[in-house]
């Protein structure tokens, strides 16, 4: 059973995907990027969006299990990383930190994360 899991965003329609998919015992959630003027900011936001797409699958972000970050430029990663220890704290999953161009110069953190879904789900 495959399960799709819609938040409304504009880039959904357009580029025909879902925010998160639970299927094969994961949830997988689409790379998110976040509101804010700071990559902090950012950062938050987009960790919002995850944990909502988790809950709607009955997950949390303690059953995450991989998390990949994407980052126009690597020195962002910094400021960020004493959020990521936070919001993981004793559960932190597998990661990757990529250095690449985002859909929009705007956006200066994209994450993708892959959790355990909920053995009813």
């Amino acid at each position: 059973m495959i399960k799709r899991i819609s938040s409304g965003g504009e880039f959904e329609a357009k580029a025909g995907y879902c925010r998160a998919v639970v299927a094969g015992g994961f949830v997988h959630v689409a790379g998110t990027v976040g509101q804010g003027d700071t990559v902090e900011d950012q950062c938050k936001s987009a960790l919002d969006t995850i944990r909502w797409a988790l809950e709607q699958a009955g997950a949390t972000l303690a059953d995450a299990v991989r998390v990949n970050y994407y980052l126009p430029d690597a020195a962002e990663f910094t400021p960020c990383l004493p959020i990521l220890a936070e919001t993981f704290g004793a559960n932190p999953p597998a990661a990757t930190m990529v250095e690449c161009n985002l859909i929009d110069p705007k956006f200066r953190i994209e994450i993708e994360l892959t959790a355990l879904a909920p053995a009813d789900a």
